[in-house]
């Protein structure tokens, strides 16, 4: 399923996502305000805001030794720039084959001796474009700390307007889909053999590109960004994926990092299949919750009065449309996509709800295909690239019976997506390439203080899993919504001021929660939302 992700258009694609990259991307079509940080809260000492430059940055690149041409791309976002960087496809070649990556700035607009140099953003994924982010961010944060970087997004390596983008099969997700979960053997045979062709179908195309994507080659093109922008150091904000690409950064370039925020953290141990079966209980939970609610306003939705029945609508759903999908497209496992959405952002309930009450009750379905369209559609090259760099990062089982028997174990307990992110995942087990026997140690010394940010009820980013990351970064400072469920705990829509308060005072002074445990600070979840 992806770690993947947050802030985008909502009708396009992070994960990271991949499908966690993809959620959190919608509160972008939701928001139109800035949001200001609180005033409470514990902040303890932390860092002066000198520029991470040789010498000031007063260009609009994020210093006055950059390479880097910027332009204009209002077809992006308005009052965002663009420019275009060659890094090599593989760094132990480096006079070899370059690829480019698409990159964009919201300039610094603070006087030079304000300025606090670049702040580079990335929603998660693997997969998620980033491009647009840049100007969410500086919509977001405070417009003093907004004003006083030059904010740079990008598109990792494959993704969107890089070059080359990755594409596996253009036409995966445009074929009728067989159930997510196989009814007998015959038709699980199925769906491995769609992700065994999916992986031949990547090493036919772009062989001698899958190699090199990885993690860690993200990491090197980071910094590789960072040279361009004539930076000493760098500052980083991520959500989702974008969080272990910043602690694979801050594990192979510790002295280039300036401030780090790393919003619903990746469990570094896990990555990537151990993660991903994580997910499947942790999703669970958020799927009882939005039935729990649902049921509370049974009068309203008419979808039964306790979580048990609103599950038995959602079944029916499922069955009615499996024999007949709507206009051919959305079948069970459209819907469970388009319901995931509800995992990562509660502001979907009322919406899928809704959808689910008027298919049951009249067929009407025009509310229903505008939240496909909206959350559930999957893009084919955020598939290749999640794909690609979670298959290539680390090995995975590559006997089919392992996966089998832990997709079922996790099915008795965790039904909800269980299946479905088996198949999002599958093709790693046919991949052409091999990663390493065993993840990334994650932690470097003479790392600066770093502010985590986490959710205790995330699905993506379990809770256990950023307790570990934290562990592994004994400088960061780990500031937890109690309760909080959806995924992307700063900028969100609606605004949480406890937790914007803390990314504002960080990104200003590099102040820091006081408490030095693996949890410094608490800030209430936000309500559920109103039917």
């Amino acid at each position: 399923m992806g770690q993947d992700g947050c802030h985008e258009q909502a009708d396009g694609r992070d994960e990271a996502d991949g499908r966690v990259s993809r959620r959190l991307l919608a509160a972008v079509a939701v928001a139109g305000l800035a949001i200001a940080g609180c005033s409470s809260g514990a902040a303890g000492g932390g860092g002066s805001p000198s520029p991470a430059t040789g010498s000031a940055p007063g260009s609009s690149s994020a210093g006055p030794g950059s390479t880097l041409a910027w332009r204009a791309c209002p077809q992006v976002a308005q009052n965002l720039l663009c420019a275009s960087l060659k890094v090599p496809l593989n760094y132990a070649q480096r006079r070899g084959r370059q690829i480019t990556l698409a990159l964009s700035e919201v300039p610094a607009t603070a006087p030079p001796a304000k300025r606090q140099g670049a702040l580079l953003v990335n929603p998660g994924g693997p997969g998620g474009p980033g491009l647009s982010l840049a100007a969410f961010v500086a919509q977001g944060l405070s417009p003093q700390v907004a004003a006083e970087y030059n904010i740079i997004g990008f598109d990792t390596r494959g993704t969107g307007a890089s070059v080359p983008a990755l594409h596996c099969d253009p036409a995966f997700f445009a074929r009728a889909r067989p159930p997510y979960v196989p009814a007998n053997r015959a038709a699980e045979q199925v769906l491995i053999g769609r992700a065994k062709a999916y992986a031949a179908g990547c090493a036919q195309r772009f062989g001698w590109l899958l190699p090199d994507m990885t993690t860690r080659n993200v990491a090197r093109d980071l910094d590789s960004i960072r040279v361009a922008l004539g930076q000493r150091q760098i500052s980083y904000y991520a959500f989702s994926y974008g969080t272990y690409i910043g602690q694979v950064y801050a594990t192979m370039f510790p002295s280039r990092v300036r401030r780090m925020v790393l919003d619903s953290t990746v469990d570094p141990n896990g990555v990537w299949y151990a993660d991903n079966f994580g997910q499947d209980y942790a999703f669970q939970g958020r799927m009882t919750a939005f039935l729990r609610w649902a049921a509370r306003y049974n009068s309203v939705f008419r979808l039964g009065g306790t979580a048990a029945a609103v599950s038995r609508a959602y079944a029916a759903a499922q069955s009615r449309l499996l024999a007949h999908p709507v206009r051919g497209v959305i079948g069970p496992d459209e819907l469970t996509d388009t319901f995931l959405a509800g995992g990562y952002d509660d502001q979907y309930w009322p919406g899928l709800a809704t959808a689910l009450s008027q298919y049951l009750h009249s067929g009407a379905t025009s509310t229903l295909q505008r939240l496909y369209r909206q959350a559930g559609v999957q893009s084919e090259n955020e598939f290749a690239v999640y794909n690609a760099v979670e298959c290539g990062d680390v090995a995975w089982p590559r006997n089919w019976a392992a996966w089998d028997a832990m997709t079922r174990k996790v099915s008795r307990r965790a039904p909800f997506e269980a299946w479905g992110n088996t198949w999002f995942n599958a093709a790693c087990a046919f991949w052409p390439v091999h990663g390493p026997a065993r993840p990334m140690k994650i932690g470097a010394a003479g790392l600066p203080g770093i502010l985590m940010l986490q959710g205790t009820l995330d699905p993506a980013t379990p809770y256990a899993g950023a307790l570990a990351a934290r562990r592994a970064l004994p400088t960061a400072r780990m500031v937890v919504v109690k309760g909080g469920g959806n995924h992307g705990q700063s900028l969100s829509v609606p605004p949480n001021t406890c937790v914007n308060g803390y990314l504002n005072r960080y990104l200003a002074s590099g102040a820091l929660p006081g408490g030095t445990g693996l949890v410094s600070a608490t800030c209430p979840a936000g309500p559920l939302p109103a039917p």
